[in-house]
């Protein structure tokens, strides 16, 4: 039988980091740029809050672990990772004017190495066996849901048995959406990224604009990261763990059709495909077991080919999405 009431709170879990990816660079396409480095960033973000973790770990090991603190560090560590990676993507693309595919796939290539190596420098610092280390009571604390869950049966296993990054991401997807559509500065956004030159007549500072989407998105992005390994993975950390999260937190983006509210449940929906396997009984049969895990990059490409086919202007990417801008040549 498919347990339904089981399956959809495991399907969130999983969709979550989908979300924070998507909503990042969603903003992020918003203003023209394209970052095929969420996956690096996703990564950087994640080692980012694991180092923070395991050092002040490390620190109150005789005890004296404060929950607030034990989120605070990784949760900021988190963000200044992501948002330099920003930068850097920002620099390379917007001031010296790089090919944006190919620095997105550096950044991505450079994300992983970066998190490998120092994720492999702390496995051997923590002395452990195995190749992982287990932060435990960082991740008690970021899984924390609300104390009458529980008491709620099945609306508060549905519902209120997440930790604060999976309503945070929801609140982030949200806000994201109305400054897009309701507020100037959405308006000013959607302006370069529509048409860069109408935008710089009008007197909006591209290049600000640019920055300030691309290295909000990414902190947004690496949140997703964060949320991976100290939710998700119980606060364990192993290289090369990620799989293809990053790739397909791209992907929702054109399946949401840049719009970062319907993200929400289009994240779900991923999340859900990515472990239907587990609950779907194939018996002994691999070979059916491995379809179902096909399922989302199934649906992925079926998804980018009906992307392509729709005419209506407001499904359709940033007109100026992925290429440079030059000021000189307007």
């Amino acid at each position: 039988m498919f347990d339904v009431i089981s399956f959809i709170p495991r399907a969130v879990v999983q969709g979550i980091p989908l979300l924070l990816g998507s909503t990042g660079e969603t903003l992020t396409e918003k203003s023209g740029n394209l970052n095929l480095g969420i996956p690096g960033i996703m990564y950087v973000g994640a080692i980012s809050g694991v180092i923070g973790s395991f050092f002040y770990e490390q620190s109150t090991a005789s005890g004296g672990f404060n929950p607030f603190t034990g989120i605070l560090i990784p949760f900021v560590c988190c963000l200044i990772g992501s948002l330099l990676m920003g930068l850097l993507y920002c620099f390379l693309t917007v001031t010296l004017r790089a090919n944006q595919n190919v620095t997105g796939l550096a950044l991505t290539t450079f994300g992983v190495g970066f998190g490998n190596f120092f994720g492999g420098s702390l496995i051997k610092l923590s002395g452990s066996e195995l190749p992982s280390i287990i932060l435990s009571s960082t991740s008690y604390a970021f899984r924390s849901s609300l104390p009458v869950a529980e008491k709620l049966g099945v609306f508060g296993k549905l519902f209120l048995s997440y930790g604060f990054l999976a309503y945070l991401a929801v609140v982030i997807a949200l806000v994201a959406s109305y400054i897009l559509k309701r507020t100037r500065l959405g308006l000013h956004l959607r302006a370069v990224g529509e048409s860069p030159n109408t935008a710089d007549a009008a007197g909006i500072n591209v290049a600000r604009h640019k920055y300030m989407a691309t290295c909000i998105g990414a902190m947004i992005a690496g949140l997703g990261g964060l949320y991976y390994v100290m939710d998700y993975a119980s606060g364990v950390w192993s290289n090369n763990a990620f799989g293809d999260r990053g790739w397909l937190a791209i992907a929702l983006v054109i399946f949401t059709v840049w719009r970062p509210n319907i993200g929400v449940l289009a994240s779900f929906l991923f999340g859900g495909l990515y472990i239907v396997h587990m609950y779907i009984p194939s018996g002994m049969n691999l070979a059916v077991k491995e379809l179902y895990k096909m399922a989302p990059y199934v649906v992925t490409i079926i998804v980018l080919v009906l992307t392509s086919m729709r005419n209506k202007r407001e499904n359709q990417p940033p007109a100026s999405l992925g290429l440079p801008y030059f000021r000189e040549e307007r």
